[in-house]
């Protein structure tokens, strides 16, 4: 009996093994490889020797990798607070089951299934001098047009402009799944209590759906931090670098320059940047409720 009941679990096993070689060879391999990569000094063309930390101490030394990293940190914290609010006011506003709101729904998620360069090339569009969109209605009003893209401050902003705009499918159809989920006995409850609207959502509707809101964060957070083409295709990190993200910082580093173990060093750093961020938020989320529970 015990061991035709070892058998089944071993057959049982057998439906987990496909999942598991495709984890141990598309995650686990290369985050080791990379690890090991970053402590050696090393091209694509030869075998490399070891450095130890030497790469990490070559990236925090370089100014350009510094000019990313806070390009980075700062298209996170005000793409992903967008995303969220815009997310969040989109679901409570087509949270109703008419052909109007299903065909809006349809509308605001169709960008997020459209490919990087589509996006990048609708944006280019309505960002270029001369000729987009924003330039035409700049002259037609009177005003001196901006040059978006190639503009100091103005490049990262188009890029997180186009951002928000591609992903706000997502965050969206997460947070309508989670609002249908809310059981309408509270909300019942609340018109009972004459409840406003806004006491309402506070104390109803935001607590109910307190999960979805800290997993749609941590999503965006760790995709948002990953931010490349959309960069590369509009500015190219310009100007002067003021629109690189980490991510393309590797890229040359890597595959531009064939430094592979400075970029390997500099992705372990961007990896262990969004651990910390994507825990920091899971963190304080969970305070958060256990506080209100």
């Amino acid at each position: 009996m015990a061991e035709s009941y070892r058998r089944s679990q071993w057959s049982n096993g057998l439906f987990v093994l496909p999942y598991l070689a495709v984890f141990l060879v598309l995650l686990v391999f290369p985050l080791v490889w990379g690890a090991w990569l970053s402590l050696h000094k090393v091209d694509l063309f030869g075998p490399g020797r070891f450095v130890g930390l030497a790469n990490y101490g070559r990236v925090l030394a370089d100014p350009v990798f510094l000019q990313a990293l806070r390009n980075t940190v700062v298209f996170v914290l005000v793409s992903v607070p967008s995303l969220v609010a815009l997310g969040l006011f989109l679901a409570l506003a087509l949270n109703k089951t008419t052909r109007a709101t299903s065909f809006l729904r349809a509308l605001f998620f169709s960008s997020s299934v459209l490919s990087v360069t589509i996006v990048t090339l609708i944006w280019r569009f309505v960002f270029i001098p001369g000729d987009g969109l924003l330039a035409v209605i700049s002259e037609q009003l009177g005003i001196a047009p901006v040059n978006f893209l190639s503009t100091s401050g103005w490049s990262l902003f188009s890029v997180g402009v186009a951002t928000v705009w591609w992903c706000l499918g997502l965050p969206m159809m997460l947070f309508l799944a989670a609002l249908q989920q809310i059981p309408s006995d509270l909300y019942e409850a609340a018109a009972l209590d004459n409840a406003g609207p806004w006491r309402v959502l506070t104390r109803v509707t935001l607590p109910s759906i307190a999960r979805t809101i800290m997993l749609v964060t941590i999503i965006q957070i760790v995709m948002q931090f990953q931010l490349f083409g959309q960069a590369q295709l509009m500015t190219n990190g310009g100007p002067n670098g003021t629109s690189r993200p980490l991510v393309m910082y590797i890229y040359e580093v890597g595959f531009v320059r064939w430094d592979v173990g400075k970029a390997a060093a500099a992705s372990e750093f961007l990896f262990l940047i969004i651990l910390v961020a994507a825990m920091a938020q899971y963190l304080v989320s969970t305070r958060k409720s256990e506080v209100s529970e």
